[in-house]
């Protein structure tokens, strides 16, 4: 079981972190947050890019304007955080983590590893998904209007009742890979091409 940290502990580890990016390596110290309860946490504009956060209890943080470039977030509980306003998640790992009903809208998420994600009633209006891998990832009742999904991995994702309305370059082949579109909302012309390609798509998944 991880530890709370203190917002003093804290400080030292995030102040090391800086000097180990700025030194690429060479002094200071990655910082390592795994497993660790940071529930409630106010991180806001820190920059941990490339931390190890993996396993790490982030629930209800605010981590408003947090910089998370290449960070592990592995199987983190990240259920109800806020992470909006340039949030920039390049490229990191959030695979197996929990983001029900968190807050991404117009954050920077392109090519994040969201593998088996849950995404439940998360918001994700207006945030940017290109090569992004939601491969068995759950995004059910998640906004997804206006987000970009220029060749996000779809596959076997699964869309129960997800606004998907004015989502930008997203295909009729991506949405062929899907587990379900359930009463998922799709533009005009999407959903007519889902309708003719692939209707079973549209039905109550069994």
């Amino acid at each position: 079981m991880g530890q709370k940290i203190s917002i003093a502990d804290l400080r030292k580890i995030h102040e090391e972190h800086k000097i180990w990016l700025r030194t690429i390596g060479a002094e200071g110290c990655c910082a390592d947050l795994s497993e660790a309860k940071l529930s409630g946490v106010k991180l806001s504009q820190v920059n941990l890019s490339k931390a190890n956060l993996s396993g790490s209890d982030l629930s209800s943080a605010n981590l408003w304007g947090i910089i998370l470039k290449g960070t592990n977030l592995r199987g983190a509980n990240l259920r109800g955080t806020y992470l909006l306003h340039g949030v920039d998640l390049t490229g990191a790992d959030m695979s197996d983590a929990d983001l029900t009903k968190a807050n991404l809208s117009k954050a920077e998420l392109s090519d994040v590893n969201l593998i088996k994600t849950n995404l439940y009633k998360a918001k994700l209006s207006g945030a940017n998904l290109s090569g992004a891998d939601l491969t068995d990832a759950d995004l059910s009742k998640t906004k997804l209007n206006k987000t970009k999904l220029s060749k996000a991995c779809l596959q076997n994702t699964c869309l129960i009742g997800t606004d998907l309305k004015g989502a930008v370059d997203l295909t009729i082949e991506q949405l062929s890979g899907v587990n379900t579109l359930y009463k998922s909302k799709l533009d005009a012309e999407l959903m007519e091409q889902v309708k003719e390609k692939y209707p079973h798509l549209l039905e109550k998944p069994k």
